[in-house]
């Protein structure tokens, strides 16, 4: 019994109400599990991106029953989707790879391999989780931006460099630019916190250094690019 749900006819066949909706229900499983898993390891997740996951399985497994084995029908498609456009930035490695999961899972329900999309999605999502849980490949230190706002008198060469080293904090200058008319600075740092950094402290050495005016401090990692 077991046997025969793994078993999968690469054959054309014509197309029933029964098979799109086992179809459509299959790739919905597949999209609710991903989608489930990504909000799980995910903190920062958009409602936007999270109802692409449920959606994408199914779009993918609708695309590839209307195009079956029929050569004609693939060739129009590729060019139809041709004509859209993406203006988006590329996003995390780890949301491209829940995408490419998903595409996966509607494409093997698409074909008919119903129990193969939800096997792989399944042992795909457990591994995510435990390689979450157990925080896989994450870093002791992080890096993110600071922006402090200094008075125009003061060199902004070095001056928070003895703040920085008192906290053991690595940084980088990377921007500088006036306000007020020219009568202040803000500079922008990439700084790398070590995890024992005790962030107010530093913080308000920054603070005394700078005349208490503005500064920030993300609270969320700076992504590298790819």
């Amino acid at each position: 019994m077991l046997e025969s749900w793994f078993t999968v006819s690469l054959e054309s066949a014509e197309l029933t109400l029964s098979h799109v909706l086992l179809t459509v229900g299959v790739s919905v499983l597949a999209g609710l599990l991903i989608s489930y898993t990504y909000m799980r390891t995910n903190p920062g997740y958009s409602q936007g991106f999270i109802l692409t996951m449920v959606l994408l399985p199914v779009v993918v497994a609708i695309i590839i029953l209307l195009i079956g084995s029929n050569i004609a029908r693939a060739f129009s498609l590729a060019g139809a989707f041709s004509i859209i456009r993406f203006r988006s930035a590329a996003g995390d490695p780890k949301d491209i790879t829940f995408v490419l999961l998903a595409m996966a899972a509607g494409l093997a329900s698409g074909v008919g391999a119903f129990a193969y999309g939800m096997l792989f999605a399944l042992l795909l999502c457990l591994l995510m989780f435990i390689l979450h849980v157990v925080r896989y490949g994450r870093s002791k230190s992080e890096q993110r931006l600071l922006k402090v706002t200094i008075p125009e008198d003061l060199n902004y060469e070095e001056a928070f460099a003895d703040v920085f080293a008192a906290h053991h904090v690595r940084y980088e200058l990377q921007k500088i630019r006036t306000t007020e008319l020219g009568s202040l600075y803000e500079l922008v740092y990439q700084v790398t916190l070590d995890g024992k950094t005790d962030r107010k402290a530093f913080l308000d050495g920054i603070r005394c250094r700078n005349g208490n005016l503005d500064l920030s401090l993300t609270m969320t990692p700076v992504r590298a690019e790819y």
